[in-house]
């Protein structure tokens, strides 16, 4: 049996590589960038004003108030006819190229608002005031966003004032997801004695398809290594990664241990110390020249899903390049007193809520390894490490949060 951090080290190293696409810049939300990207403009591209005013020379206006008279009126998009010369200003308009000459823009509420021969100034004008400079925001030739980078839309939106149209991303990884039990059947079938409906094979397509994966359920196998093996030989031939659920335990008829035997993978560790979740296998197997990492997970619903959040989402996130795969970590106060036996790493379900002390933490309800109800409601795992015995109501703990609708705020004068 191995520590969490131990297991996911020996994970990301087994990382696939996943091929890279050109996509328009419309469907490149959420993909992650391949390549660097270089400012190909300046932003600006020229001195532009910042406010409807008037461009002027900001010695021309040192007396406080005085009288200049006008050159013309630019609007935005249209380019100045001529400089400005001392004791001359003209109209901007917001976005308007400021004309050479001009070193400050006072805007139209310190003036009579003239757009005729002259226009009177009140005020001393500062150096560069109300002026967007050249490059200001970005400077031709830099690197703007970094390949790795999971594009959001203030990134289209700068790639878009860049005149980008298309993108080079990472191809999503495709995660075949693989189910077994006698007693597991699909929803939407009648189930029989003893069976029930499978929720893992939800969780994980849930689970990858937000990582950023694409999830491909590949059915649920009998408790039989040969039909589990079938199955694997399919998933190792369609998928860049292949996650299993339930069979990886000690019992007489938990077969995919075995089965990764079977199709020739290399078994790394099948034990990690973590709750829940201890039964867990990962392996590589080698077939056509590829490596395709193999991850058997628990069959109890939380523990399926708690693992996949430690390992199968870092991997995909890690696959396309991303260089933060991990969860996001928040530090909360433990609204409740969690005692625990020490020796393995727990993630306990917890519901958080932003108050005005801080982040509050408290559990989602029993913490049975096969209780959905609970991991539905949580927004996050309370991680206690290894040697904890638990903690005490008020402590502070850290939360790995996948729902980040708990830091919404009433307080802020915002329609509920």
């Amino acid at each position: 049996m191995i520590l969490v951090q131990d297991a996911l080290r020996r994970i990301l190293q087994e990382v696939p590589s996943v091929p890279v696409e050109s996509i328009s810049l419309e469907d490149a939300l959420g993909r992650v960038l391949a390549e660097d990207v270089k400012a190909d403009l300046d932003l600006p591209r020229q001195h532009l004003s910042a406010m409807d005013g008037y461009a002027v020379r900001a010695e021309d206006t040192q007396e406080g108030e005085v009288v200049l008279r006008l050159t013309e009126v630019i609007q935005a998009g249209a380019m100045p006819t001529s400089p400005i010369p001392s004791g001359f200003a003209a109209a901007v308009m917001t976005g308007a190229p400021i004309p050479d000459g001009a070193d400050a823009v006072v805007i139209q509420e310190n003036t009579d608002g003239s757009h005729k021969d002259s226009v009177r100034i009140r005020g001393v004008a500062k150096l560069g005031q109300h002026i967007r400079r050249r490059g200001e925001d970005v400077v031709r030739g830099t690197t703007v966003i970094e390949a790795g980078t999971p594009l959001r839309p203030g990134h289209l939106g700068l790639l878009a004032s860049q005149g980008v149209t298309s993108v080079m991303v990472s191809r999503p990884p495709v995660v075949a997801i693989l189910t077994t039990g006698n007693e597991v059947v699909e929803p939407g079938r009648p189930l029989g004695p003893g069976q029930i409906y499978s929720a893992n094979a939800a969780i994980l397509k849930g689970i990858v398809d937000e990582a950023g994966g694409q999830g491909v359920y590949a059915g649920n196998a009998m408790d039989d290594p040969h039909s589990v093996v079938t199955r694997l030989q399919w998933c190792v031939a369609e998928a860049d990664i292949v996650v299993t659920s339930g069979g990886v335990s000690v019992g007489a008829f938990d077969p995919v241990k075995r089965a990764f035997d079977l199709i020739g993978a290399r078994v790394d560790f099948w034990k990690v110390a973590m709750q829940p979740g201890k039964p867990l296998a990962f392996g590589v197997v080698e077939m056509t020249g590829r490596r395709t990492p193999l991850i058997g997970l628990p069959g109890n619903p939380t523990s399926t899903a708690v693992s996949a959040m430690q390992f199968v989402r870092p991997m995909i996130r890690a696959a396309m390049g991303i260089r933060r795969p991990l969860m996001p970590v928040v530090t909360a106060i433990c609204a409740d007193d969690v005692s625990v036996s020490p020796g393995r790493a727990k993630f306990l379900r917890v519901r958080v809520e932003a108050t005005d002390s801080g982040l509050v933490a408290r559990l989602a309800g029993p913490q049975s390894s096969g209780m959905v109800l609970t991991l539905s409601r949580a927004h996050g795992l309370m991680h206690l490490p290894a040697h904890s015995e638990g903690v005490a109501a008020g402590q502070r703990v850290k939360v790995q949060l996948f729902d980040a609708s708990c830091l919404d705020r009433r307080d802020l004068g915002l329609p509920s």
